[in-house]
């Protein structure tokens, strides 16, 4: 059987539906065999409504985001399955204790002389296998539940720390490398998850069972008790204090070292193809060996931590148990204590260091979620320096008009890019940026974007100071075609729509047309629903940023920002954008930022700016008349066979 046939009929139009949704998800068709028909229509059955999401994004968090991030304040969410997960610890902890005064009542009332009765030895037995049943019954509850409450904080943490990177701003990006980021979002919280699901339930059944077996201890003889209290749980505690500081910096800086190791990683797989056609394969591998033994050194230190910390309180143990086995035998002998008494003391004395051994094991988990929570705090402190106002308003339908107001910017304090700049851009015209590379020209385009802010002066849009509006509304009314054109996973047409959720069909097919993409979908097995793989790798450069273009198109943008646009097209293309640019710039304010000067001439003004000021400006025409920076650039490029130059600049 096939994948596309051969469906019966309850499954025909289920089959159908799956087939047009992959289609309209962009993703190669992968239906249902008709074999698994039935199983999955039951399947189907059994499936509860989920209704739509509602996500509600904001620019400013809630105050509830703007929380310090604690580990407490992550549980309170889900309160009844803390109080649940609570109740069964304690539980758990009372039934593991039952035992040993089991055993010291079958020895006194069964086995000593005068109260020897193998009924009571045997009702005994049962009672601890009853007990050590329901501690397994009740320890499956407490891991269901545990299970449960972490996967609901890790989904909430996971959204949080998510919806926290759509906020900040692009000088964060630009600053940290993605693999830490990724790190963030994928190692932290898993260590979180371990803590939750599995640290923080052993730490206070263990806990809880310490103190318990600490009651029982000084229940069954005051003496020997204080003997541990005063003797052995000082040393521990001195062991505990210096390990919690040492391993605390181990796995902070284990923290830091993998979220390097993710980024060399990450960095090394998206620059394959550089890697692989300059040969630097031994080179990469050298430098990945470099960043993977910091982070075996880190984990090589806490190891050794670990190392000095769960030998030392074992031999405490050992030597405190040693210790009041003198003690105790002496009580015996001197008639001052019953040997059921001493027997069950040690019982609980080992059950005493049991936990005590596995909280050493269970502090790694701790530490490790503790470094996370560290690091995803401080994750979520960031502040985006690009930031609404609290007071911000809806900017109102443009006409176009922009204007830099003697604007100042540098990416550091330290070097300023752009000085004093004064330019305004009418309703409608069309101005290109040329100049060097490093000039300042996309500076300018972010700007005007407000993916920074100037350190002085403003940016204005029909006179509006674009940092009073908020900036859904500023950015739904600008257009950007970046330099190197971005696809997301999915389809192509998914790609086209990414601006906007409410475009038909026939928009669709005029942007095709628009900007020359009509030859390439209809070469394309799936036509406009063929996937689109990582960052469109299977597509041109060019055909990327066709692509691109159609996406501002379709967005409807009354100000369009086009950076170095047509930089990846060959001359064939060019000439198909070029002509797409006339219908794209028709009615719109651009900037136009072109090292191609074929691009520039399409534009109304030319602006030529160097060291981050504006050299001179005017009309192509004009500018070429002047002899000024603009002629030297223009005949530059005559001479280096630029084409069309004499309608261009006529």
């Amino acid at each position: 059987m096939g994948w596309g046939g051969g469906w019966s009929s309850a499954g025909g139009m289920f089959g159908g539906s799956a087939q047009a949704a992959s289609g309209r998800a962009g993703l190669p068709f992968g239906g249902i065999p008709s074999e698994l028909m039935e199983e999955a229509t039951k399947l189907l059955a059994t499936e509860p409504e989920h209704p739509k999401s509602q996500i509600h994004f904001t620019q400013r968090p809630s105050e509830k985001e703007r929380q310090r991030l604690t580990l407490p304040k992550l549980l309170k969410v889900y309160p009844k399955w803390v109080v649940a997960g609570s109740a069964l610890v304690i539980i758990i902890s009372l039934t593991l204790q039952a035992g040993p005064l089991l055993t010291e009542f079958a020895i006194k009332n069964g086995m000593e002389r005068g109260h020897r009765s193998l009924s009571v030895i045997v009702v005994c037995a049962l009672l601890y296998l009853v007990l050590a049943l329901a501690s397994v019954y009740f320890q499956r509850l407490q891991v269901d539940v545990t299970g449960k409450l972490s996967s609901r904080v890790m989904h909430d943490l996971r959204i949080r720390v998510f919806t926290h990177f759509q906020r900040l701003s692009m000088d964060f990006f630009t600053d940290e490398k993605a693999g830490v980021l990724m790190s963030r979002m994928t190692s932290d919280i898993e260590n979180l998850q371990q803590l939750i699901q599995d640290g923080i339930s052993q730490f206070a059944l263990q806990g809880l069972t310490m103190v318990v077996i600490t009651a029982i201890l000084f229940a069954t003889n005051v003496t020997l008790a204080a003997w541990t209290v005063l003797m052995i749980v000082p040393l521990l505690f001195v062991f505990t204090i210096w390990f919690h500081q040492a391993s605390e910096r181990g796995y902070l800086l284990s923290r830091d070292r993998i979220a390097l190791v993710l980024a060399d990683l990450s960095e090394s797989l998206y620059g394959i193809r550089v890697v692989t056609a300059n040969n630097r394969q031994r080179h990469n591998i050298r430098n990945h060996r470099h960043v993977v033994g910091a982070y075996r050194d880190a984990n090589l230190y806490t190891g050794r931590v670990n190392a000095i910390y769960g030998p030392s309180t074992a031999m405490i143990g050992i030597l405190g148990q040693a210790m009041l086995l003198g003690i105790g035998g002496h009580m015996v002998l001197t008639h001052q204590l019953n040997v059921a008494y001493l027997i069950a003391f040690f019982l609980y004395l080992n059950r005493f260091f049991a936990p005590i051994q596995l909280l050493v094991q269970q502090y790694n988990s701790l530490q490790q979620g503790r470094s996370s929570i560290i690091r995803l705090r401080e994750l979520l402190q960031t502040e985006p320096t690009v930031d609404e106002m609290e007071n911000a308003v809806t900017l109102p339908a443009l006409e176009g008009r922009i204007t830099f107001e003697h604007v100042n910017f540098g990416y550091s304090p330290e070097t300023q890019v752009l000085h004093d700049i004064d330019l305004e851009i009418a309703p409608g015209e069309s101005v290109a940026f040329v100049g060097p590379t490093g000039a300042g020209k996309s500076t300018m385009a972010k700007l005007a974007n407000r993916f920074y802010d100037p350190t002085s002066g403003r940016v204005l849009l029909d006179g509006i100071d674009i940092r009073t509006v908020t900036l859904r509304s500023l950015r739904s009314q600008l257009g950007v075609v970046p330099q190197e054109a971005f696809l997301f996973a999915g389809s192509i047409r998914t790609n086209l729509s990414f601006g906007r959720t409410d475009i038909d069909e026939d928009e669709i097919e005029t942007a095709i047309d628009v900007v020359g993409l009509r030859e390439l979908i209809d070469r394309l097995p799936e036509g406009i629903d063929t996937p689109v793989h990582e960052r469109g790798q299977t597509l041109s450069a060019g055909e990327r940023q066709q692509l691109a273009l159609a996406r501002a198109f379709l967005a409807r943008p009354r100000v369009l920002i086009l950076d170095e646009a047509t930089s990846s097209l060959d001359l064939r293309s060019e000439t198909v954008i070029e002509r797409a640019l006339d219908r794209l710039l028709e009615g719109r304010s651009a900037i136009l930022i072109a090292h191609r000067l074929t691009t520039a001439q399409r534009a109304d003004r030319i602006v030529v700016i160097d060291h981050g000021g504006i050299v001179e400006m005017g009309s192509p025409r004009d500018l070429l008349a002047a002899g000024g920076a603009y002629s030297t650039m223009y005949g530059a490029w005559l001479a280096s066979g630029g084409r069309d130059a004499t309608r261009a600049g006529a």
